[in-house]
């Protein structure tokens, strides 16, 4: 069998491995509860109790309780300090301590760590014989307040995670494949001519792909002649980039798209959204946010005005916000385009830009 599997690889094959881990999810958080005026507390009373106010740890509601003078068994002559889940539905596994500190913060006892399972049948835990009466009310006669510090760890439910994936096979993808078939012809069945240049591709994924092109190539108003298409107002280079995205779902990276500047990055937008290629749209929109500077921001808000680009028309918006930058973008050749264009868009610029002066 390994033999057929290694062959099976070798073929190009994509093999599903799968892999699993134990997991088990905690939080830790640390609560300090003051007990002032201790001597005033002395002789309150065996299960009497002073509590701290209620904080959240690992999705549950928990307090510190102090016993001034101890609970009824197992106390014997001592303080006692407990803690308390607040009405648990479930068990609740957790690690604490509860340690006594003095008003600077030094630990007077060191208790260690210890591990209970809180119930709704019980629901406290903690030290019976936490520090001695006596000590303490001596202690505490010079000092009168300490901290009883919880350092609580909720430890939840162990579940193991699956993960799934398959082994990286070496091998073209099928975007490339695609392309590679596409600047071959290799069996394209409609060719679009571009002032004079031509582009084979295929008219069941152009349809996929672009709502225009397949009411273009299938609709009622589909072309007369579908074996030969004439595109106007497009430059070769766009359209070329466009059809690069149909069968890709990128961008071109190539020698031939390194020099692409932001009115190139323009036309290619307004083709996209010409083909209701919304993936296209956004990528020109992003990389346009990146490149706009003085001299494109009054170019490039028409464009996203026009086209509905919310964010780009509020990337070159902020842009033009300070009056420095804007007396510059006035001084454009694209600021009379874009005010006769968007001269409401320009007014509420203007009007917000002298509110910030």
């Amino acid at each position: 069998m390994a033999s057929n599997s290694t062959a099976a690889a070798s073929h190009g094959q994509c093999l599903p491995k799968t892999s699993s881990r134990c997991l088990t999810p905690s939080v830790t958080a640390t609560h300090d509860f003051e007990v002032t005026s201790y001597p005033l507390l002395h002789g309150i009373g065996v299960e009497k109790l002073v509590s701290s106010t209620v904080f959240s740890v690992g999705g549950f509601n928990w307090t510190i309780s102090f016993f001034p003078d101890g609970v009824r068994h197992g106390s014997f002559g001592n303080a006692s300090a407990f803690l308390n889940c607040l009405s648990p539905e479930k068990d609740v596994r957790a690690r604490f301590t509860l340690n006594l500190l003095d008003k600077s913060g030094t630990q007077v006892t060191k208790f260690e760590e210890m591990e209970y399972t809180f119930t709704p049948e019980c629901v406290y835990r903690g030290y019976a014989q936490f520090i001695g009466k006596s000590w303490l009310k001596s202690w505490s006669d010079s000092n009168g307040s300490f901290i009883i510090r919880c350092v609580l760890t909720v430890i939840g439910e162990t579940r193991t995670e699956v993960k799934r994936s398959r082994v990286l096979v070496p091998g073209r993808s099928l975007q490339d494949q695609l392309e590679d078939m596409r600047k071959k012809g290799e069996g394209a069945d409609v060719t679009f001519s571009v002032c004079g240049n031509l582009f084979h591709a295929h008219r069941c994924l152009l349809a996929a792909r672009s709502p225009v092109f397949k009411a273009e190539l299938f609709g009622p108003m589909k072309e007369k002649a579908t074996q030969s298409i004439k595109v106007v107002d497009m430059e070769p280079p766009i359209f070329e980039a466009l059809l690069h995205f149909v069968y890709t779902d990128s961008m071109p990276d190539d020698e031939h798209s390194k020099d692409w500047n932001t009115a190139k990055l323009q036309h290619l937008l307004v083709a996209a959204d010409r083909y209701g290629l919304d993936g296209l749209v956004a990528l020109c929109e992003s990389k346009l946010c990146e490149s706009i500077d003085v001299e494109t921001v009054a170019r490039t808000l028409v464009l996203a005005e026009q086209h509905h680009c919310k964010d780009l028309q509020e990337a070159c918006v902020e842009i033009m916000a300070p009056q420095n930058v804007l007396q510059a973008v006035m001084a454009t050749d694209g600021f009379k385009h874009l005010v006769a264009s968007c001269p409401l868009l320009m007014k509420d610029i203007l009007e917000k830009n002298s509110r910030t002066d």
